[in-house]
């Protein structure tokens, strides 16, 4: 069996506002560099997947700015769906079309907008994965807690399934939403709960039957697809995007993987990882990429005789504009200019940074 990859590329990436937008995601943009984020995801695992085995899911609006990123990626690889509705359906469709080029093929499901430190380790616990997968097992990458994290959901784990050097798979008991505080807390002292990273590795056979089995509306639309992808060795041409077409506005409701069918499924197993991940999910993750200088602050863009602190501490300057910016006597800032746009908010509060762009959004059609 060969091991493929899907590649989620359709967010708008809205908790980087200015500097992401719908127009350009944080997808698309060089975060830390030099490389974009789908470029890094992409050279991440291609020493265990080629190329030609990777398959990008997007929208339609972004499939150009997929193909310009990854020339050698076949332009048949990139699935443009016609509206979102969830990572059960975009996950779902690059697994039909797997299937349709090898029915039992181990599939792994990375997010395109990931950061990770320590690749080879990654690599590592992706193989280590690949043969738990082949075993049956949904398989997903657990981050070992390093805080009590309250924006991330846990998975709660039990006895071991299988080892390898330096890794182990575990049974997973339960996929938990994002807790508050002190529970956070309690499940770091635990010591059996993992951030729940999005990342899953199957075979795609076993994941069509899990959709079947506990979503069967997006399995009727994914049978169709799949069945018409089979003529195309599992391709997306113009006759599978017609069928594609014809069938997607069937698909009502907006459904995640993790409620579809992680939290209802059995035989998962979870292999906690501990390799630099960070989801780069607010201004505040971003932050953590960059070294700080001596006072804590993290200055991106700008030349030394281009901003001054004074009594500044644990904030962050994004510019892209090579514009002066001070700052005097704050902490815990973030600061981002990007000519046209600024944004001014504390660490604490990144995550509101999605309501600001939706509202812009709204206000700008943009």
């Amino acid at each position: 069996m060969s091991m493929y990859a899907s590649i989620l590329a359709g967010g708008s990436g809205t908790r980087l506002w200015p500097l992401s937008t719908k127009a350009s995601p944080k997808q698309f943009l060089r975060l830390p560099g030099p490389n974009t984020m789908l470029q890094e995801t992409v050279e991440r695992v291609a020493p265990q997947i080629p190329i030609d085995q990777v398959y990008v899911v997007t929208s339609g609006d972004y499939r150009a700015p997929v193909a310009a990123q990854l020339p050698a990626l076949p332009y048949a690889n990139i699935i443009a769906e016609p509206t979102g509705r969830g990572t059960a359906a975009s996950i779902g469709l690059a697994a039909a079309l797997i299937a349709a080029r090898e029915p039992q093929a181990v599939m792994a499901s990375f997010h395109s907008d990931h950061a990770i430190a320590d690749v080879p380790g990654f690599r590592a616990a992706v193989a280590f994965a690949e043969t738990v997968a082949q075993q049956g097992y949904l398989v997903t990458l657990g981050i070992q807690p390093t805080y009590p994290e309250t924006g991330y959901g846990y998975i709660r784990y039990s006895a071991p399934l299988a080892h390898a050097t330096g890794l182990a798979a575990h049974t997973v008991e339960a996929f938990v939403e994002k807790p508050k505080r002190q529970v956070a807390e309690e499940y770091l002292r635990a010591g059996n709960y993992v951030w729940n990273s999005g990342i899953f590795i199957w075979r795609v056979d076993r994941i069509l039957e899990e959709l079947r089995r506990y979503v069967p509306t997006v399995a009727d639309v994914l049978d169709e697809i799949g069945a018409a992808a089979k003529q195309s060795g599992g391709r997306m041409t113009p006759e599978v995007e017609q069928v594609m077409a014809a069938v997607w506005p069937r698909l009502q409701e907006t459904i995640t993987i993790d409620t579809g069918v992680m939290e209802r499924a059995q035989h998962i197993a979870v292999i906690p990882i501990s390799v630099g991940w960070n989801d780069i999910g607010s201004w505040a993750s971003v932050a953590t990429l960059f070294t700080p200088n001596e006072f804590g602050n993290v200055i991106v863009g700008l030349a030394p005789e281009q901003h001054f602190e004074v009594s500044a501490n644990d904030t962050l300057i994004y510019s892209t504009t090579g514009r002066m910016i001070t700052a005097a006597g704050v902490e815990g800032l973030i600061i981002v200019d990007t000519g046209d746009r600024l944004l001014v908010c504390s660490k604490e509060q990144a995550q509101l940074v999605k309501e600001i762009a939706e509202h812009m959004q709204r206000q700008q059609g943009k």
